[in-house]
């Protein structure tokens, strides 16, 4: 079905074209494999400065926690405290300013060698619940513009320690995504009188194929316009801005949606799966963002146990995806994995 084709498609999220040619997938390559990922051994490990009881770079000492740890990041790309720099302006041009916000690191469990995936249900529960509290205490925080929450699993994502965390960056600026979404939302409300993230939903429901998971409360998708192999997006079905509004009804739908599909990824390759995690969510800075609807994005390097989609001459030099799978080849090998 999907042999010699050759397809683009429309992006709304991000307006822009990504091109599928399926059949270059088997084509051949000569490069070393370097994508297996090593399961850590050891449940607790000394050197490890996510560890409970174990002392970080600067000398504070963890907890002796046993879930959800969340401290403030040892090594800031943004901090409260920054330095104040001379700011310039050159014609609109050229112009800088002081990096403010809050970086924090959220370890999930004490367990140095089991990911979220491999830990029961409720403890991705309990990271959710936390995870609504922090934004909740960023709401407040007048300085404190976006929020992102992401996590990078795995070395071929740039991890540097893979005791099981993900990260927050709590900034005074909004990051290009965030007003991206919040522009597009916009144009399709006065274009089509709908909204934009409503309509990607309804459309795959619609359409099936693509639709991968789903319970009462939340619903993953390979979406049409899906860029890597296995690209996921995660809604809640109730329209909610940030976690902030989300009632534990619908927080708990969708944590369990979000864990049966990290399940289905190390299943379907067996093994440690990576990817990069990113929840979406509009700014928390005073204002109403009635068209914003959270998800949560899930975009995975491997389109193959032992084939990275390396971004190349299309993707870095132009912005254009150039992707080897096809979107619905891919979610029905994931809805064909059958969970314990």
């Amino acid at each position: 079905m999907y042999e010699n084709k050759w397809e683009k498609r429309w992006h709304p999220l991000r307006e822009e074209w990504v091109v599928y040619a399926a059949h270059r997938n088997t084509r051949p390559w000569t490069t070393p494999d370097n994508t297996a990922v090593q399961k850590e051994s050891l449940s607790y490990d000394p050197n490890c400065y996510l560890c409970p009881t174990n002392t970080r770079i600067h000398g504070d000492v963890n907890p002796a926690y046993e879930d959800v740890f969340i401290f403030d990041n040892d090594h800031p790309v943004v901090g409260l405290d920054a330095p104040e720099i001379s700011e310039s302006d050159v014609d609109g041009l050229y112009i800088k300013k002081s990096a403010k916000g809050i970086a924090r690191v959220v370890c999930y469990d004490k367990n140095h060698n089991m990911t979220l995936g491999e830990l029961p249900f409720e403890s991705t529960y309990k990271v959710f619940l936390a995870l609504r509290k922090q934004m909740q205490e960023f709401e407040a925080n007048e300085l404190i513009t976006n929020v992102l929450i992401f996590e990078n699993k795995g070395e071929l994502c740039g991890v540097s320690n893979p005791h099981p965390h993900c990260q927050i960056y709590a900034t005074d600026f909004n990051f290009t995504i965030t007003q991206k979404h919040l522009d597009v939302a916009s144009k399709f409300r006065k274009k089509k009188n709908k909204n934009i993230f409503e309509e990607i939903v309804k459309a795959e429901q619609a359409d099936g194929r693509r639709v991968f998971e789903e319970n009462k409360g939340a619903i993953a998708i390979i979406p049409f316009f899906a860029r890597y192999a296995y690209e996921t997006m995660i809604f809640p079905k109730n329209r909610h801005a940030t976690l902030i509004t989300m009632s534990d009804e619908d927080l708990r739908d969708f944590a369990y949606v979000f864990h049966r599909v990290i399940r289905k990824f190390d299943k379907n390759f067996g093994m440690i799966f990576p990817y990069v995690m990113t929840i979406q969510q509009a700014p928390v800075d005073g204002n109403e963002y009635p068209e914003h609807h959270l998800f949560i994005s899930i975009q995975p390097p491997l389109r193959q146990p032992n084939l990275v989609k390396y971004l190349g001459g299309p993707e870095t030099g132009s912005s254009t995806f150039m992707s080897d799978t096809m979107p619905e080849e891919k979610a029905l090998e994931l809805k064909n994995i059958i969970l314990d």
